[in-house]
């Protein structure tokens, strides 16, 4: 690992503090490497707060260091236009900063090269693409809603070892208290959530952040008709929404929302399914086996194909949280036994 990585991993993990703040804004992280060796991190504030960059600055002038020839490591490129915040790109220009090495351009067209430009054009040597495979990943939500305008979709089924949403009992728990836990970090590491109607009548979910650290998300529930989530259930204050999915998204992302997760029952789980519109599937498994085929499996209705026609996905990553399994997914379409 040469100094540039190790420098731009120290930023990448600043950046996850502001994960859950920064948002509709990307959650980047910056460190400022003076040349008596001294460093000074930051993170992006919340929405009308310093970038991360400032932050970093701040930083350094704080503790009375020079930051002229200093080299400045950003996530993302630095912004070069004025919105609640000023340019960050002006900022580093003032600072004296010499050298600024960046993770990966911004996807937003407002920024898009055009910070990496001004930054050499004022003569300051721009880097890039350090440590690009990690820090597109960790902003892979907010790069697919700013390139699609649309939110970044997660789908959590919890389900048995033989694919069962439901258990014969009624018993509404499947899993346990670890991954109940875990259910509550994917919720306030989301925006809003997605629930259906069958969900509100049958599980009266609160749907709120109690387990964790963590902002409670906007929740809206999936409806026939306005007015059918009943004042007294648990999920309210909530939005209904009775109009298509795809609009829903449309309408999500212009609002900014940036991740949104669907936590509800197989039906709804295969509508989303079947328009392709989810990112990010995340299955947790119960050391369980129903074998009660009248139980309600985790895409309910979905159409039998043959094998030639399979949706197979991309295995992320496969986490335990207690006695249960974690598999994440994300699409990929593929015929099954294609080379």
């Amino acid at each position: 690992m040469n100094t540039h990585q190790t420098h731009m991993r120290h930023a990448v993990g600043v950046a996850e503090s502001a994960r859950h703040r920064a948002r509709p804004n990307p959650w980047v992280g910056a460190v400022v490497v003076c040349q008596d060796g001294s460093i000074y991190s930051g993170a992006t504030s919340a929405p009308g707060g310093a970038h991360a960059e400032i932050v970093a600055l701040n930083a350094a002038h704080a503790a009375h260091a020079a930051t002229n020839g200093a080299t400045l490591y950003s996530t993302l490129e630095p912004c070069s236009h004025i919105g609640r915040t000023g340019a960050c790109t002006t900022a580093i220009i003032d600072a004296g900063i010499s050298t600024v090495v960046s993770g990966i351009q911004d996807p937003d067209p407002r920024v898009a090269g055009r910070g990496f430009a001004q930054l050499e054009s004022a003569g300051i040597a721009v880097v890039r693409d350090v440590c690009a495979d990690e820090i597109t990943t960790q902003l892979r939500p907010y790069i697919h809603h700013r390139t699609t305008g649309r939110p970044f979709v997660r789908l959590k089924m919890a389900c048995t070892m033989d694919a069962r949403t439901t258990l014969p009992d009624g018993q509404k728990r499947i899993t346990g208290d670890e991954a109940r836990v875990r259910v509550h970090e994917l919720r306030a590491d989301s925006d809003v959530i997605i629930t259906g109607m069958g969900t509100v009548r049958t599980d009266d979910p609160l749907l709120t952040v109690r387990d964790c650290d963590g902002e409670s998300p906007r929740r809206i529930v999936l409806v026939s008709d306005a007015g059918s989530v009943p004042e007294h259930a648990q999920v309210q204050p909530c939005d209904e929404w009775a109009g298509s999915l795809t609009d829903l998204l449309d309408e999500l992302g212009s609002q900014g929302v940036i991740v949104a997760m669907v936590e509800a029952g197989p039906r709804v789980a295969r509508s989303f399914f079947e328009h392709n519109l989810v990112n990010e599937y995340i299955f947790h498994i119960a050391p369980i086996v129903c074998g009660d085929s009248n139980t309600l499996p985790v895409f309910d209705g979905l159409a039998a194909t043959t094998a030639s026609q399979m949706w197979r996905g991309t295995l992320s990553s496969v986490g335990v949280f207690g006695s249960d399994l974690e598999i994440i997914l994300s699409p990929q379409q593929q015929k099954v036994g294609a080379s």
